[in-house]
């Protein structure tokens, strides 16, 4: 496989939406839309991903920017990382969405690197990202889920053939934070919840999110509901930079009397996509926020998790993550 070489494409550099949609509409297919590019230059250098045209959506100036509205903020897609970790707005009314931003990769990827790009981005199962033909690229195995297979960073809920999961540490704030996606193609715009913009393989195996060709993301609404909540991120790694999660979870929790009055949660790394708590929250909305409080949502939270060949270590520290975020939010 060939490294740093790129095959030949046409760059197309729009300045508008409208241009934009009319390109990627032209292309389908065989079209990339390109924003802070970190993860599109790894597909083209490996040759693994080979567009006739790119589309660099950098120069729509509506897609950058964080706006506060009269029922929360609109985070434009291509706002980079570094912005929303460092936005005053965002750290006072969202502090775990700024934590989660802080905690992606390194700070020059951040630089560069985009809140859409990394809802977006593909999962990183390295059998998939080195060009095996598995269920995921179209082929009939999952080289991860095999007696051979090197599954560490792999799912314990979720899996349907392919057992990859979502890369992304934001997706779990936003999760958290009831945000929902703004999606726009050529027949108008919708808006759709962050649960549910991420699909895992049972719906369709070669797509992380419900973008299809001619969708493009223009932005994330986040609304006041848990403005200023008591908030949590954490993020566990083999490396504190330049790496993905093993597990990560993003908590909302509104608290009075020393109760949970209301709760969401969300973990990353455990499932194919980035996966809400409900039971948990079910389980700890009333209670004290106590040590017992947190013991029962951890042990909530693992049921149903099936281990693969090494990933076993996950079910502890997620329970752990689980406590901790009860405990300390």
């Amino acid at each position: 496989m060939l490294k740093d070489m790129m095959a030949n494409f046409e760059l197309y550099q729009p300045t508008a939406i409208d241009h934009a949609l009319n390109l990627m509409d032209r292309y389908g297919d065989d079209g990339w839309v390109l924003a802070g590019g970190q993860d599109s230059f790894d597909w083209f250098k490996d040759r693994a991903k080979k567009p006739s045209a790119v589309i660099d959506i950098n120069g729509i100036d509506d897609l950058h920017g964080i706006r506060e509205t009269a029922d929360g903020i609109e985070i434009g897609a291509l706002t980079t990382l570094t912005e929303i970790e460092t936005s005053a707005l965002i750290k006072e009314k969202y502090g775990v969405l700024a934590d989660a931003a802080r905690h992606v990769a390194s700070p020059q990827i951040r630089n560069a690197g985009t809140i859409g790009g990394n809802v977006c981005q593909d999962t990183r199962c390295w059998y998939y990202r080195y060009g095996l033909d598995c269920y995921r690229a179209g082929g009939n195995t999952c080289y991860a889920d095999t007696p051979e297979g090197i599954d560490r960073e792999h799912c314990l809920f979720g899996a349907d053939r392919c057992i990859a999961v979502s890369p992304s540490d934001t997706a779990p704030a936003l999760v958290a934070l009831d945000a929902r996606m703004v999606v726009v193609n050529g027949d108008g715009e919708k808006e759709v919840l962050a649960e549910n913009f991420f699909i895992g393989p049972d719906v369709d195996i070669m797509r992380m999110t419900i973008l299809q060709p001619g969708d493009l993301l223009k932005s994330i609404v986040i609304p006041n509901t848990w403005a200023g909540a008591r908030f949590y991120f954490e993020k566990v790694a083999e490396r504190n930079t330049w790496d993905f999660a093993l597990v990560n979870i993003a908590s909302a929790m509104k608290v009075e009397n020393d109760a949970i009055v209301d709760i969401r949660l969300a973990c990353g790394g455990v499932a194919c996509v980035p996966l809400r708590l409900t039971v948990v929250e079910e389980v700890v909305k009333g209670s004290p926020q106590t040590g017992a409080s947190a013991d029962l949502a951890a042990s909530a939270a693992s049921r149903g998790a099936t281990p693969l060949n090494y990933n076993g270590f996950k079910i502890p520290l997620m329970e752990s993550l689980v406590k901790r975020a009860i405990r300390e939010s």
